[in-house]
């Protein structure tokens, strides 16, 4: 029976379309379950659409490679990062999964085609996808819909339904009717809250699109943290964002166009006032840029300064520093001054030239005498191959001295928030005793405990994605053997 074309009964339902939501539910249609997945937006996978790659260990292709990093050391990497505020079990436990995962999609037609690396000095445990996430997205779709999995886009959920202690179903929102659908289990993967201004506000103390703009989601309110929360879910984790560092930012500006390739470069980065406020080598890594800029970019932009012999370098050299997979070291940046002037002609508030500093720092309405301090300081470490302000590597240190200047506002953005439902290990969720509430799992972004204060970057490129996954399959296989003993509770 179904009321339009929404079951009114499932053993399941999957509350997300996204790389969480859909691994759930191809893991719990091909384990027998009768499954329904409901989206809110008209179109499937959200932010997963656009994920390049994600981290595994001990994976067959790490094997073919000859690459040794163990799972131990996965996790031990995760837990040291967190300083231990992560849940333990619940790294351990996707951890453990990840490699596994990396056959799983396999299976399902994904194709990957190198485990690397995509930053300095870290493991081999990037598993790059060929399509990115959307290929993911459609192979997963396509997987649940073979294994009898219903899925509906434009299908908000906008409550849990309970009987005592258990979640026994949903209430759907089709198309302005609401609609029961009674289920003996119910994963949420809404994808956390990174468009609520209010939640953002409250939690991290950001103002959404002031002092922080989000990358690449739409319409992600915290719909499942909250229905989690009304029936009893603890919080964790929920004040985590995956912030990093952007220059320039605006409809004008092409994602991974040359101006922002040149200014994620370890130049000179300076703050409103005109100072400098990291060792910029640190660009290198999003999580570590991500919080310096949000430290000194919270209440004024931050900019990154070069001159034309950087113009110059990354024209000759290429890129230092790597912005994503399709824009690696090497990379040689032959359109830069085009980009800068045309963002000159337009009246850009965020991209500045000028033939000394002191006019720069007019137009930055920065303090000329500060900026020019700044610089005079940066380029005699240069000179002296030594940064005794920030112990900066000397190969960076490479001095502006025109005769043109630029300046590029860079601000702090996001990829999503990073946890607010209680878990364990099982993505069972967590009442505010710690006791599990029978019937419910969480995953993905709606899901903490992962994380500490920071997304753990080195060492687990591709974390997000990964936990997305492992998170889902997980809870599809937990709520597989609650199903299993189901009339005995």
């Amino acid at each position: 029976m179904t009321v339009g074309s929404i079951p009114s009964t499932v053993d399941v339902v999957v509350v997300g379309s996204g790389a969480t939501g859909l691994a759930a539910a191809v893991t719990l249609a091909e384990g027998g379950a009768k499954v329904a997945v409901f989206e809110k937006q008209r179109s499937l996978g959200g932010t997963s659409n656009f994920f390049q790659g994600t981290f595994a260990v001990e994976s067959e292709m790490q094997r073919e490679r000859f690459i040794t990093f163990s799972r131990d050391e996965a996790f031990r990497g995760v837990m040291e990062y967190s300083h231990w505020l992560a849940n333990p079990r619940l790294v351990r436990a996707i951890v453990n999964e990840s490699g596994a995962t990396i056959s799983w999609l396999q299976e399902q037609g994904v194709v990957f085609t190198d485990a690397t690396i995509n930053m300095p000095d870290s493991p081999r445990t990037y598993h790059v996808i060929k399509g990115r996430g959307e290929a993911v997205v459609k192979a997963l779709v396509t997987q649940a819909k073979s294994q009898g999995a219903e899925v509906f886009s434009g299908k908000p959920v906008t409550a849990l339904l309970k009987q005592g202690a258990k979640v026994r179903g949903v209430v759907v929102d089709d198309d302005g009717e609401e609609v029961e659908v009674a289920a003996k289990a119910v994963v949420i993967a809404t994808g956390g809250f990174a468009n609520n201004k209010e939640w953002i506000k409250k939690y991290s103390g950001f103002d959404l699109g002031a002092n922080l703009i989000v990358v690449g989601n739409m319409g992600k309110a915290g719909d499942g943290i909250r229905m989690a929360w009304e029936a009893g879910a603890a919080e964790e984790g929920v004040s985590t964002l995956e912030l990093f560092r952007v220059a320039p930012v605006g409809p004008e500006f092409a994602m991974g166009c040359e101006l922002e390739l040149a200014t994620a470069q370890p130049d000179l980065w300076v703050t409103a006032r005109g100072e400098r406020f990291c060792d910029e080598s640190i660009g290198f890594w999003d999580t570590q840029v991500g919080n310096a800029n949000a430290k000194y970019g919270k209440n004024a932009d931050t900019f990154s300064l070069f001159d034309d012999s950087v113009i110059e370098r990354v024209a000759d050299r290429g890129l230092d520093n790597n912005v994503g997979m399709d824009a690696l070291p090497g990379r040689k940046l032959v359109n830069l001054r085009k980009e800068i002037q045309a963002a000159l002609e337009n009246g850009s508030r965020d991209v500045f030239a000028a033939d000394s500093i002191e006019e720069l720092a007019g137009k930055m309405e920065a303090d000329p005498a500060v900026l020019e301090t700044t610089v005079d300081e940066y380029n005699e470490a240069c000179a002296n191959a030594y940064d005794a302000l920030f112990a900066k590597d000397r190969k960076y240190l490479r001095p502006l001295v025109g005769p043109r200047y630029y300046a590029v506002r860079a601000h702090t953005v996001f990829l999503g928030t990073m946890g607010g439902i209680k878990v364990n290990g099982n993505l069972e969720v967590l009442d505010k005793k710690d006791e599990v509430i029978p019937g419910l799992y969480a995953g993905g972004f709606d899901a903490g405990g992962m994380y500490g204060d920071s997304y753990p970057i080195k060492g687990s490129s591709g974390l997000a994605s990964a936990f997305a996954l492992n998170s889902g399959r997980i809870a599809g296989k937990s709520a597989l053997k609650y199903l299993g003993r189901w009339e005995a509770l």
